[in-house]
């Protein structure tokens, strides 16, 4: 990989004990142990820099050691092999990083890497809101759960543009005048360039305009999804009272209750149907986010006068 990222200009530890180092990445990059080899006297290097919310570092420690650390709570790592390998455990697999390789760690993710002795790595540490601004700003629906990415791994060579994005921020992390808000554009464009080549939980297409027709449709083909007003409203780039308001007009009651009932609606229509296939009561008013199964059955038995169990048994 011949792009640079981050030079000299950043150098924080040059030849230092790698637990300072580690102390100092505790700070500003992400909560981790490390183990050493007890023979020796390795040396550990460390560039960093921010760059608006996001910390850009470079680490090599001079020996092999083991990070390990928790998930990461509100942030996402990034992390690119520039030198030696990096043995990653976690979901289930072990995979051996070469130069070249990205390693992505979502939030909720435990930490457990072993380096090689000449490994050194550029880590890109992203917080969790910044995604949740970019699918805002992209009309992209913001996962409830938050964004996950599904793959861990990738070749940067098949990252169209990638590498060249991180150069270029680190170029202008160290650019002599410092511009908050260029580094602010710069930070959204990298989270969405990341949530367009990488696989993730994202629903990229919102609504494209505030009617109810639209958001109507939007909400029948999201039922599975837990959709609350909020994020209706976000969705719609509305308020939440001119939200309301369009729902009292057009449906006559507020969003949470007409997704409620349309859910209920759907759920109907499964249980009544003997080409749906469906086991059980409980599991289709779980696939719906009914979680409190008395009051699913309480709801139910309102709006269409029975018991789910009492439809059901009727389509046999």
């Amino acid at each position: 990989m011949h792009a640079q990222l981050l030079s000299e200009r950043s150098r924080v530890f040059d030849h230092a004990d790698p637990y300072a180092v580690s102390g100092y990445v505790n700070q500003h990059v992400g909560n981790h142990c490390i183990l050493m080899p007890k023979a020796g006297r390795p040396l550990a290097s460390l560039d960093h820099r921010k760059f608006a919310s996001l910390d850009l570092c470079r680490i090599s420690y001079g020996a092999s050691v083991r990070v390990t650390s928790g998930a990461l709570d509100s942030i996402y790592h990034l992390q690119v092999l520039l030198r030696g390998n990096c043995l990653a455990r976690g979901r289930g697999q072990e995979h051996y990083f070469a130069p070249g390789e990205l390693l992505l760690i979502n939030p909720d993710e435990p930490v457990d890497l072993t380096y090689s002795d000449d490994c050194e790595k550029f880590i890109l540490k992203v917080p969790t809101r910044l995604f949740e601004s970019v699918c805002d700003e992209q009309r992209w629906q913001y996962p409830g759960q938050g964004v996950r990415f599904l793959e861990n791994r990738y070749q940067l060579d098949e990252l169209e543009g990638f590498v060249s994005l991180l150069a270029m921020i680190c170029q202008e992390a160290e650019a002599t005048e410092q511009i908050p808000r260029v580094q602010e554009h710069y930070a959204q464009i990298i989270v969405s360039k990341m949530l367009s080549l990488m696989k993730t939980n994202v629903i990229r297409g919102g609504l494209n305009s505030p009617t109810f027709e639209v958001i109507a449709d939007y909400i029948a083909h999201h039922l599975k999804h837990d959709i609350d007003s909020e994020e209706l409203a976000r969705q719609a780039r509305m308020s939440l009272r001119s939200l309301y308001g369009l729902f009292e007009r057009n449906a006559g009651t507020s969003p949470q209750n007409y997704i409620r009932q349309k859910k209920l609606e759907r759920i109907n229509q499964c249980l009544s149907d003997p080409t749906c296939n469906v086991r059980n009561v409980t599991e289709v008013a779980m696939d719906y986010g009914f979680l409190h199964l008395g009051r699913f059955s309480d709801s139910y038995r309102k709006q269409f006068g029975e018991l789910p169990s009492d439809t059901l048994k009727r389509r046999h």
